[in-house]
Order: C-alpha cells, then sequence, then structure tokens
C-alpha cells in the first residue's frame, strides 16, 4: 500500500495523464533507441554515412534511384553486428545512378543520371558477378553532395545525445561538488567558492565555449568539456543554495551527533534529498549543452568561410 502512495508513483500517473508530456517521453526514447542501433538502422552504412554521389545533389524527399555496381573490392574487411553497429561498413562496391541498363556481349550498356531534365549517352561498364544493381529510396533527400539526409540525421542524434549528456555529466560534476562544499561549510569556504562562481558567471556562456573549444582544439571529445566547462555555475548556484537551507535540519544534525563524517554526511543524506529539485537543472543543461555545439559549428563555419 506504502508503494502505491509513494510520491514517485503519484508523480507517474500524474505524469502519463499529461499526454503531451507522455508523448514527448515516448519521443525522446525512440530518439535514444536510434541513436544506439545507429548504423544498423540507416539506409547508408558507410563511416558517418559519407556515400556520395554528385549527380544527386538536393533532391527531394521521397525520390527513388536505380544504381549501377561498376565494381568490387574484396579486400575490405567485413565486420561482427555490434562493430558495425558501432562504427558502420565500409562499402565493399563503387556505384553510380542511372536511367537505363541493357547486357550485350558481357557488357553492361547504361545511361548515367545527370539531371530530370538530361540525358547522359550510354555507356558501356564492365559486368559485375553477382548481383549488380540495387534501388534506393531517399526518404529525406539528399544533401549538396548527394548524401543520404535520413541516415546522416540518424547519426546526428546519436552526436546530439551524447554531447548533451557528457556536458551534463561534467556541470554535474563540478556544480555538485563545489556546491555542496561551499554550502555545507559556509565561512571562508563559501566566499572563496562564490567569488569564482561570480567570476565565471560574469563572462558570456557562449564565448567562454568558444574560447574554451579553440584552446582544446577540434573534436567531439573537446566539445564536451568547453560546454561542460562553461555550463557548471548554475547548477553550483542552486545546490549550494539547497545545501544551506538542509544543513541545519533535524536528520543532519542526528547524523553528526552520531559521528559520521563530513562526506557521508553530504553524499548520503544532503544529496539524495535536493536530487529530485535537480532534475529541471539537468534537463536545462542538456538543452544548453547542444545549443552551444550547434553555435560553435556556426562560428567555426563563419571563420572557414571568412578566411576562403
Amino acid at each position: 500500500m506504502e508503494a502505491n502512495n509513494s510520491p514517485s508513483r503519484k508523480v507517474w500517473k500524474r505524469f502519463r495523464k499529461n499526454k503531451l508530456a507522455f508523448g514527448g517521453l515516448l519521443f525522446i526514447v525512440t530518439l535514444i533507441i536510434m541513436g544506439i542501433l545507429g548504423y544498423a538502422i540507416t539506409p547508408d552504412q558507410t563511416p558517418n554515412a559519407n556515400t556520395m554521389h554528385l549527380q544527386l545533389t538536393n533532391k527531394k524527399p521521397g525520390r527513388t534511384f536505380d544504381f549501377l555496381i561498376v565494381s568490387k573490392n574484396k579486400n575490405i574487411r567485413k565486420v561482427n553486428f555490434f562493430e558495425k553497429m558501432l562504427y558502420g561498413q565500409e562499402a565493399d562496391f563503387k556505384s553510380v545512378p542511372i536511367t537505363s541498363y541493357r547486357e550485350s556481349q558481357g557488357k553492361v550498356y547504361a545511361r548515367e543520371y545527370i539531371g530530370d531534365d538530361e540525358q547522359a549517352e550510354e555507356t558501356s561498364f564492365p559486368l559485375v558477378k553477382g548481383t549488380n544493381r540495387y534501388t534506393q529510396t531517399f526518404w529525406l533527400g539528399t544533401d549538396v553532395y548527394g548524401r543520404d539526409l535520413l541516415s546522416r540525421l540518424i547519426l546526428g542524434i546519436r552526436v546530439s545525445l551524447s554531447v548533451g549528456l557528457m556536458a551534463v555529466l561534467i556541470s554535474l560534476f563540478i556544480g555538485v561538488s563545489l556546491g555542496a562544499l561551499a554550502g555545507y561549510f559556509g565561512g571562508k569556504t563559501d566566499a572563496a567558492i562564490s567569488w569564482f562562481m561570480n567570476v565565471i558567471w560574469s563572462l558570456p556562456s557562449l564565448l567562454l565555449v568558444i574560447a574554451i573549444s579553440f584552446a582544446l582544439g577540434k573534436g567531439f571529445w573537446q566539445i564536451f568539456i568547453a560546454v561542460g566547462l562553461s555550463t557548471w555555475v548554475d547548477v553550483a548556484r542552486l545546490v549550494r543554495g539547497q545545501v544551506i537551507a538542509l544543513k541545519e535540519v533535524e536528520f543532519v544534525e542526528a547524523s553528526k551527533a552520531l559521528g559520521y563524517s563530513t562526506p557521508r554526511i553530504i553524499i548520503k543524506h544532503i544529496l539524495p534529498n535536493i536530487a529530485r529539485s535537480n532534475t529541471c537543472g539537468c534537463f536545462c543543461e542538456f538543452r544548453f549543452g547542444n545549443t552551444f555545439r550547434n553555435r560553435i559549428k556556426l562560428f567555426r563555419l563563419w571563420g572557414t568561410t571568412s578566411n576562403g
């Protein structure tokens, strides 16, 4: 009976009644599953979904094309399912989009696709053993390099979720640690940590992220660290205030009277009681992490374009 009336169960029942919120949860869970499966469900399973067909630049969603396999590479190593799911599988063939196909005297004669309003001359290709043709539908169209947008979008889910998650973990580790120390000990410790938080708080977050990312260099891990190091102040201020409010209550005083160590009091007794309040802050940090990542990419693209 107590389990049925627990606060967590009441929150879950109330949450399920909100159709929009519950639908959003299902959508996020679906994205997480798609991000984990990665290359296992992408139409283009090459690393980074980087198969280019320049003839298919910026095609609309739903377009279907026929492809002719013009050569095969037997030296490509086949990977197992889990390695393929994480890193993809190198393509063991090369193909071109075609509009017509016929075989004659051991050769293949086909017309390459060069545009909707143009027709290429018929060209001969070597006849490849086994299956030498396939059809692919680009459900979300193609980009400027003729790459499948659906495949790249699925892989982008993995990148966005990992950046947000790692940024939250880094900011939580720093923010909770410093906030708990400042709130529990007070005095000079609180003054020193609060001064440091105010210094970081006074700096524009976007400029701080960009400065750290440029100092650390390019790469996903550098972005993780840059976003995490610039967004921990919000967490630290929230934790500090809650720890100050809780450190004088009865159960904390009882823990001190029983001789429990300071780390145990903070970790075992205070932090669990403020965990729910920090959940909203975690989601905000997750959103800010992806926002900063996108802004960094825009600034780098602008810088590359300006230098060019």
